[in-house]
């Protein structure tokens, strides 16, 4: 029997509540995390990209699967592949007018997911979180939160290789009023703190929670409040980066901030 991928229990669960918004966000979360493979019309060359594009009565789509032997069980043969994450696809296919189809035909997980929906995607993505000064005041074992959402958390961390050494989850009370919960990461590498934020943002939003939910913050390990917040904390262990790996930044898809062209 083959084993299901994270999308296929996803969709499996959504189709089984449709009512349910939780279960449709968080299978639009598996399908942004996952790598797919994208279904062109020639290899890929520079950092450009020419999808396959389909027409289905009024509606046009690209093809994406969560695994090569899924394409090639399409396709009926060899055909050329762009391995990209779903957020990468969907940030290429953002305004286009082009919606996606997952896993057509060979995988029970099999959808067609429109054009709207797949902006709404980018655009969910995209979402930058608003950035506050404020002082602290107390910190406090974290309280009241879903176990849905620290789910999330604990899986959008374990993916944050190499970003930070650890992150405690804390409540927290500020010195202009106000109570709350708070995301402390320890020791972030430099630059990182962009993609720890948008990791964050994305366990509240793909779990429901409503946004604001929720601070973070970053501390040096030298910090005195360190210690408080490990006293208290809900502690998340980010993986170490492997030795001696090196990553290339220069295919296409590779930059998340410069997703491919269409061509």
């Amino acid at each position: 029997m083959t084993k299901k991928t994270l999308i296929d229990l996803a969709h499996s669960a959504m189709e089984r509540a449709p009512e349910d918004p939780t279960l449709r966000l968080q299978f639009y979360e598996k399908l942004a995390a996952s790598e797919l493979f994208l279904l062109i019309t020639e290899e890929v060359t520079g950092d450009s990209v020419s999808p396959e594009v389909f027409d289905l009565s009024d509606s046009r789509f690209v093809l994406v699967f969560d695994r090569e032997e899924r394409l090639v069980q399409f396709t009926g043969r060899v055909a050329p592949y762009a391995s990209l994450s779903g957020r990468i696809i969907a940030a290429m296919l953002a305004g286009q007018g082009i919606g996606l189809g997952v896993n057509l035909d060979v995988a029970p997980s099999s959808i067609l997911i429109p054009a709207d929906a797949v902006d709404w995607l980018a655009n969910t993505l995209q979402a930058a979180p608003e950035q506050l000064e404020t002082r602290l005041q107390e910190f406090s074992a974290p309280r009241g939160l879903p176990e849905i959402l620290l789910t999330a958390l604990d899986g959008k961390l374990a993916s944050a290789t190499g970003l930070a050494r650890t992150a405690y989850l804390v409540g927290v009370s500020y010195e202009q009023g106000g109570q709350g919960h708070l995301l402390a990461f320890i020791d972030a590498r430099p630059g990182a703190q962009s993609a720890l934020v948008q990791a964050a943002n994305e366990a509240l939003t793909f779990s429901g929670i409503e946004a604001g939910s929720i601070d973070v913050g970053f501390f040096d390990s030298a910090d005195p409040l360190v210690g408080s917040l490990a006293g208290c904390g809900l502690r998340f262990d980010l993986p170490d980066p492997v030795q001696g790996q090196k990553i290339s930044m220069s295919a296409p898809g590779m930059d998340r901030d410069k997703p491919p062209l269409l061509r």
